[in-house]
């Protein structure tokens, strides 16, 4: 019975590492690649900014119930 325990957790165990060490060789294929849209940090903020900024006005104008805001609302 003791046995059968140890036989079961020591293959489990073997079962981990296998896993683990799979986990990393596909980890280790993928290198992470640097931004390639040749903006500077500033730059990039700057775009990311304007555009929440747009985001957040069509989210603005859709709640107040805009005409072109595209809410789609039942006409009654």
């Amino acid at each position: 019975m003791i046995d059968d325990f140890r036989q079961r957790t020591s293959e489990r165990g073997n079962q981990r590492d296998r896993d683990r060490e799979r986990a990393q060789a596909r980890a280790g294929s993928k290198t992470k690649q640097p931004r390639n849209d040749g903006l500077t940090p500033e730059q990039r903020r700057e775009r990311d900014a304007k555009a929440l900024q747009e985001k957040t006005a069509r989210k603005a104008a859709m709640a107040a119930g805009g005409i072109n805001a595209g809410g789609g609302g039942k006409i009654k």
